[in-house]
């Protein structure tokens, strides 16, 4: 029988595509070595050929069942920016109570070149392989592949054991890299019930099925199979307004919700949180830690003796530690030389510091408890567990009021925490095993406001004073930002922000004192460049150099939600005395728009009062976070900020 080109060279199309979705390791061809870019995304660095993972259960009499997850992956360099592809690391937990530490093992490690039209294998030696202690509860595996250029393709196997099974380990299916396919299987006896949970916006697919019978001890059992696969996953890049974009790259994560016994009934796990916080406040380096006051009486007594009022106190004693204690840029919520020897030497990590000060407060009798937290670098605990949190605050409770305090850091006060660690919900945890969410999102605005009062001579020059008053965040922020900066340096930034502008007089209180308090800025300024003189008119923008002209919101589609930080508030007033012989030909009328839901209110009124121009100008966001779906409008509503602020008064000559 003849067959016909086209269908001849369908079939060719089918066997060659076939070979390429080769999901398995050591099957590698020279067609992909030859690829010069990745075919759907030209820009990508490197990409993900496969990657599969396999969770399933072995048992042993001394352990009882173990979780061990198999992952195989290829990765594919295209660019000298993906060579850090061959530098591969695995973290694995060691800081159990009665479980046996967690293990990786590689294997399988090979790098792929193509030389004049040869493939050539080259295996990792046990050179390239490494496991370093990262801390007291982690430590991490990691290999570094050999002889890795652009065009070179990697691959590995490693399998992770672990005893811990209330969480399985996360599978996660996108990076900053394009993934052409990922493939997750579990398979889960019958005995345990996993809530699973799927995070990300990626199509997954899922099939699942039991099954036959297997056997130990005896004992006959089912097995749940899952299995997930993705394909065609897009890299997921930052953007502007952001917390922590690890929080949104597709993933699977599976918690234990409880357990089925054979021949008895579903057993659901008891509260995981009560769980988490007893084993936490069981430990020497938490709970033991809390209950040393004794050695902190004496200065306590010292400080706040004939105080009454109990916020004071609380104020006082905080501002105390935070002087005298100094971080030593360590994370965690455990203690490690504990806190007597943490005060003495006055240097201490985040949990000495602030078990210190919950100490301290409660000498003063002010009711105080640690909050754990996850820093935004670390993620959000979706489940509750003890790895989920990396961070510890301090809680103090009056007249019915939650104040968050971290002595840790010089630059917070009060109910102004460092920004990364306004990242959802922390857990507030109390010596009888009861715990609860505490919001970390501020609700309050922060506010900064800015007065200007400028006058213009007829060449267009102005000369005027500039007053700008920064509270909470804001002021946290400005204080951060330039804590370390001179005066002069500052400056010199400042005039060029302001549109290159000469600043006299500058002024600044509340800097590094008075954290409590506003950060306060005065200074004289003269502008030459902040009109435009065509004939006899002067054009001019009615924010003068505090015009925003770019738009923060300029991509086409959004697919992260929009993280401000913190609710704001923006208030500018600018009285502005207009030159002698001129008078107003037009100004822009005043205008206020908002988003749908209100969140944020952008508002513009311009006034003529005799020979001056009143300008008013404001901007609310009343929400820290906004969903990826309110994107066009905010992108909208930032296009019109801006529209309307480069509107031109308009000056004509009399």
């Amino acid at each position: 029988m003849k067959i016909s080109s086209s269908v001849f060279i369908l079939f060719f199309l089918f066997i060659v595509k076939v070979q390429s979705q080769n999901y398995e390791l050591g099957k590698v061809t020279i067609a992909e070595l030859e690829e010069k870019m990745h075919p759907k995304d030209s820009s990508a660095s490197a990409a993900i050929l496969f990657k599969k993972g396999r969770t399933f259960f072995t048992h042993s009499p001394s352990a009882g069942f173990v979780s061990n997850n198999v992952y195989e992956i290829k990765i594919k360099i295209y660019k000298k920016g993906g060579l850090s592809w061959a530098n591969q690391k695995v973290p694995y937990y060691v800081g159990y109570d009665g479980l046996n530490d967690d293990t990786v093992k590689f294997s399988d490690a090979v790098t792929y070149n193509l030389e004049n039209g040869v493939i050539v294998k080259t295996p990792l030696k046990s050179e390239g392989s490494f496991k370093a202690k990262k801390n007291k509860y982690w430590n991490e595996a990691s290999i570094t592949f050999p002889n890795v250029k652009e065009g070179s393709i990697i691959e590995f196997k490693y399998i992770l054991k672990t005893e811990m099974l209330v969480r399985l380990p996360d599978f996660d299916f996108q990076f900053n890299i394009p993934v052409n396919y990922a493939e997750y299987k579990t398979e889960i006896p019958e005995f345990y019930i996993y809530k699973t949970l799927l995070i990300g916006f990626n199509k997954i697919e899922n099939e699942s099925h039991l099954t036959e019978n297997k056997e130990i001890y005896g004992v006959t059992y089912k097995v749940a199979n899952n299995t997930y696969k993705a394909y065609n996953i897009p890299a997921l890049f930052e953007e502007n307004y952001i917390d922590n974009i690890n929080n949104y790259l597709s993933s699977i994560h599976n918690e234990l919700q409880g357990k089925r016994l054979q021949n008895m009934p579903f057993i659901e796990s008891a509260d995981p949180w009560q769980d988490v916080v007893n084993i936490i406040y069981k430990s020497e380096s938490f709970g033991n830690e809390l209950k040393e006051k004794e050695f902190l009486a004496e200065d306590v007594e010292r400080l706040v003796t004939n105080v009454e009022s109990q916020k004071e106190k609380l104020d006082i004693i905080f501002n105390f530690l935070q002087n005298k204690m100094n971080w030593n840029g360590e994370k965690g919520y455990h203690t490690d030389k504990g806190v007597i020897k943490a005060y003495k030497d006055q240097i201490g990590n985040v949990a000495e510091i602030n078990f210190i000060l919950i100490n301290m407060l409660k000498i003063a009798g002010i009711e105080a408890n640690p909050v754990l937290v996850s820093t935004i670098e670390n993620g959000i605990p979706v489940y509750p567990t003890k790895t989920g949190f990396n961070y510890v605050i301090a809680s103090a409770e009056i007249d019915g009021k939650q104040i968050l305090l971290d002595a840790a850091h010089k630059l917070a006060s009060p109910d102004i925490l460092p920004l990364n660690l306004l990242n959802w919900k922390g857990r507030l945890i109390k010596k009888d095993g009861t715990s609860q969410e505490i919001d970390l999102i501020p609700v309050n605005l922060s506010k900064e406001y800015t007065n200007v009062l400028v006058k213009m001579d007829d060449s267009g020059k102005m000369n005027g004073k500039a007053r700008i008053q920064r509270a909470n965040y804001e002021a946290y922020g400005f204080r951060v930002e330039n804590d370390n900066k001179n005066e002069e340096t500052y400056l010199e930034k400042l005039e060029e922000e302001l549109g290159n502008l000469k600043i006299s007089d500058y002024k600044i209180e509340n800097k590094k004192t008075n954290l409590a308090e506003p950060v306060l800025e005065t200074f004289s300024f003269t502008a030459e460049n902040q009109s435009e003189i065509i004939n006899d008119k002067i054009f001019l923008n009615p924010l003068l150099f505090l015009t925003k002209t770019k738009n923060p919101f300029n991509q086409e589609k959004r697919v992260l939600p929009i993280y401000f930080g913190y609710p704001s508030e923006e208030e500018i007033i600018i009285n502005l005395e207009i030159p002698a012989g001129y008078k107003i030909e037009s100004m822009p009328k005043p205008i206020q728009i908002s988003s749908e839901n209100k969140e944020i209110v952008f508002v513009l009124d311009i006034v003529n009062v005799d020979d001056r121009i009143q300008i008013s100008c404001s901007k609310v966001i009343k929400n820290s976070v906004f969903e990826a779906d309110q994107y066009n409008g905010l992108k909208n509503l930032y296009q019109k900020m801006l529209a309307n602020q480069n509107e031109k008064i308009v000056l004509k000559r009399i």
